[in-house]
C-alpha cells in the first residue's frame, strides 16, 4: 500500500468578538489542515500549528518526499522528510508542515490497520483524560478584566476542575485579576497562568512572588524562550512550577529546556514540534529527567484529538499507586473550527473526556462544514 495524493485546505473562521493576550489581538482563525491518501481510498487528517499559507507552502514542498511511500513506515517517513530540510527547517513553521503530515500519516496507518492511534503508541495508560479550559483573554482594551468573572464561572459550571488565564499586560493589573479569578472560582479549581513570553526577567520575579499566595498551579511562558538560563534563574526565586516549550522543535530544543532546568513542565505542541513520532521521543526524554509534561494545543478538534490519543499514552510515574488526572489543554475561546468541522464532537463528563477507540484519530472531517470554511473554495465560487 502506498500514498497516493495529499491535498491540503486553508480554513478561515471570522469571529464575532476579536480577542487579544500580550502579543498580538485575534480578529478570525486561521488553520491550515492536510489530507493524506493511500491507494486504496483510506484517508488520514493532519493539523500544523503555526500561519496557514506558510504551513501549506511546506507541505507542497514536502509531497514529493511522501507520495509513493509506504504509510505503515511512518518513522522513514520522517526521518526522510527531516533529513532533506535539516538545513533550513530544524525549526519554526517548515517543522509544522512536517508535524502535520506526520499526523496524517498516523491516522491513515491506524485507519489501515484498524487500531486506534493510542494502540499504535504502545497502548493506552488511561482511557479518560482531564480537560483544562485556556480562556480568559483580555476583550476590552480599557477594561482587561471586562468578562471575567462571568467567564469563570461559565466555566466552573461547565465542570471543569481547572482554568487557565490570560496574563502579561501589566504587573498590577495581573495580580488584581488573578486575585479576582481565584475568588471567583474558590480553592478546589486549579487555576493556572499564561503571559506568552510577555515579562523580563525582574517583571517575572516581582509578579510571581506577589501570587504565590493564590495557589497557581503552573506559571506558563514568563520570559522569552530564548532565555534558557534565565527560566532557571526564575524556577529558584519561586515556588510556581514554570511551563514552557510550545515554541521549541525537535527532540533537541527539548533537550536544552531539560539541559538547563529551565522548566518543570514541558509543552510540546504536536502539530508543531515534529508531530507524533517526534512528540514520543520528546515524551521519553522527559521520563528519563524525570520533568512533566503537558501538551499545548490549539487549533480544530484534529489537534485536540492528537493530544487525547498521545496523553493516553503517556507513561505513569514509576511506583506510584495513584495515579494523578493528566491534564489536556481544551481552548475555550471562539472557534467555529473547532466546534464544527470535525464529528463526532468531543464530549466532556463530570470533569473527564474518553479518548476515541475507533481506528486512528478516532474522527472524521465533515466535508460541508470543511468547504464552508475553505479558502480556496470561497475564491472559486467567488470567480464563478
Amino acid at each position: 500500500m502506498k500514498i497516493k495524493s495529499i491535498e491540503t485546505f486553508i480554513l478561515k473562521d471570522k469571529l464575532n468578538q476579536s480577542f487579544f493576550f500580550s502579543q498580538w489581538e485575534y480578529s478570525e482563525r486561521c488553520i491550515c489542515i492536510v489530507k493524506v491518501i493511500a491507494e486504496d481510498g483510506t484517508y488520514g487528517w493532519g493539523e500544523g500549528y503555526g500561519p496557514a499559507k506558510l504551513l501549506e507552502a511546506g507541505i507542497d514542498l514536502l509531497k514529493p518526499m511522501v507520495i509513493g511511500q509506504n504509510p505503515l513506515e511512518n518513522e522513514v517517513i520522517w526521518n526522510e522528510m527531516y533529513r532533506k530540510t535539516l538545513d533550513f527547517a530544524r525549526k519554526g513553521t517548515l517543522m509544522a508542515s512536517i508535524s502535520a503530515l506526520d499526523i496524517a500519516i498516523w491516522d491513515l496507518k491506524g485507519k489501515l490497520l484498524g487500531l486506534p492511534i493510542y494502540t499504535l503508541l504502545g497502548g493506552a495508560h488511561r482511557n479518560k483524560v482531564k480537560p483544562y479550559a485556556t480562556g480568559l483573554y483580555f476583550t476590552d482594551h480599557h477594561d482587561f478584566s471586562k468578562g471575567f468573572v462571568e467567564e469563570a464561572k461559565l466555566y466552573v459550571s461547565q465542570g471543569f476542575k481547572a482554568i487557565k488565564m490570560k496574563v502579561g499586560l501589566g504587573i498590577k493589573e495581573d495580580v488584581a485579576n488573578i486575585k479576582l479569578i481565584r475568588e471567583t472560582i474558590g480553592d478546589d479549581i486549579e487555576l493556572m497562568i499564561d503571559s506568552n513570553h510577555a515579562y523580563t526577567l525582574r517583571e517575572a520575579v516581582e509578579l510571581s512572588r506577589k501570587i504565590e499566595k493564590y495557589d497557581i498551579k503552573w506559571f506558563e511562558e514568563p520570559i522569552s524562550p530564548e532565555f534558557y538560563g534565565q527560566y532557571n534563574e526564575l524556577r529558584q526565586k519561586t515556588s510556581i512550577p514554570i511551563a514552557g516549550g510550545e515554541c521549541e522543535y525537535l527532540r533537541f530544543g527539548f533537550q536544552q529546556l531539560i539541559k538547563n532546568k529551565s522548566v518543570d513542565i514541558l509543552q510540546p505542541d504536536i502539530c508543531a514540534c515534529g508531530g507524533l513520532t517526534e512528540a514520543k521521543r520528546i515524551s521519553a526524554l522527559a521520563t528519563a529527567n524525570g520533568v512533566d509534561l503537558i501538551p499545548h494545543t490549539w487549533g480544530t478538534s484534529i489537534g485536540l484529538h492528537v493530544a487525547l490519543h498521545f496523553i493516553s499514552n503517556l507513561e505513569s510515574v514509576p511506583g506510584r499507586m495513584y495515579q494523578p488526572d493528566f491534564l489536556m489543554e481544551f481552548d475555550q475561546t471562539e472557534n467555529g473550527l473547532r466546534e464544527c468541522l470535525i464529528f463526532p464532537k468531543i464530549k466532556m463528563k463530570n470533569g473527564m473526556i474518553e479518548v476515541p477507540n475507533r481506528p486512528g484519530l478516532g474522527i472524521d472531517v465533515d466535508e460541508n462544514v470543511l468547504n464552508d470554511y475553505s479558502i480556496k473554495k470561497k475564491v472559486l465560487r467567488e470567480f464563478i
